[in-house]
């Protein structure tokens, strides 16, 4: 048995018990606020609910009209999610190279240390960037339904400006956490600067680019859903309808749809990351 004087203790224990009990002080009174009552899950008529809208979701409907209606929906869904991407990036990779230091001159030849002056340039797109982001797509969506009316416009274009902003924002961050080194020499050999970006710095952030490109197609056909509910088209309209008329089947075979659209996703970004790794 190990003497309990030469023991060692642990010299962050007392800091993790700390931080503990504040995130446990903290998490407390948002408990409180958000007036959460799991107990309500098991209450006796609201059990009985529950069962019965459950029991609903069995057996998923198949019929050969609802399948059609089914397809149609998902290609909907898909082209909302692909759009709204497309159009994203096509804003998000011009913002990236303006909010990035990674191709400043000013940067190249100083070390990584931007002048100041380069800096107060970007601020205006930095800050674009964190307005496109800081307004959920559901938000945006609500609005556009409200301008454009019912239909998968509204949707498209609520993932084109959120999405937007978080790709210029994580693009920007790849670009600079590559090695500067092939762009400095390219530059000093007096390539222009997009010369440098294309074959100093795109061959190394292209991995990272494509892998958080996938995941966030995967979250974009995830709030393509969720916009439906609004009235944005594709599966969640459909769900929606199919909710209020309580056809339980109807929306579990929506969820298997969904759920293999997911993992679709999934499998795509694996496939790519292991071509581009």
């Amino acid at each position: 048995m190990l003497n309990p004087a030469l023991v060692r203790h642990d010299p962050a224990t007392a800091s993790r018990l700390m931080l503990t009990l504040l995130v446990v002080a903290l998490l407390w009174p948002g408990l409180k606020l958000s007036e959460l009552d799991l107990g309500v899950l098991f209450d006796g008529s609201n059990a009985d609910t529950m069962g019965t809208f459950v029991s609903a979701f069995w057996p998923p409907e198949h019929s050969g009209e609802f399948l059609e209606l089914l397809w149609q929906a998902t290609l909907e869904t898909l082209a909302i999610a692909t759009a709204g991407m497309a159009l994203a990036l096509g804003v998000a990779l011009p913002c990236a190279l303006l909010a990035t230091r990674a191709m400043s001159l000013s940067a190249l030849s100083r070390g990584g240390r931007p002048a100041w002056w380069a800096q107060a340039l970007r601020w205006p797109v930095r800050g674009l960037l964190i307005v496109l982001r800081s307004i959920p797509e559901i938000v945006w969506a609500l609005l556009f339904v409200r301008a454009v009316g019912l239909g998968p416009t509204a949707g498209v274009l609520a993932i084109a400006i959120t999405y937007a902003g978080m790709l210029g924002k994580v693009y920007a961050e790849i670009f600079e956490s590559v090695d500067p080194l092939p762009a400095r020499a390219l530059l000093g050999a007096g390539a222009s600067r997009l010369q440098a970006f294309l074959y100093g710095v795109l061959p190394q952030a292209t991995g990272e680019m494509l892998s958080y490109s996938v995941y966030r197609w995967e979250c974009a056909i995830r709030a393509s859903v969720v916009m439906g509910f609004v009235g944005a088209g594709g599966l969640g309209q459909q769900m929606d309808l199919s909710m209020r008329m309580f056809a339980g089947g109807e929306v579990a075979s929506m969820l298997l749809t969904f759920l293999m659209l997911v993992l679709l996703a999934d499998l795509l970004s694996r496939l790519l990351r292991w071509r581009f790794a």
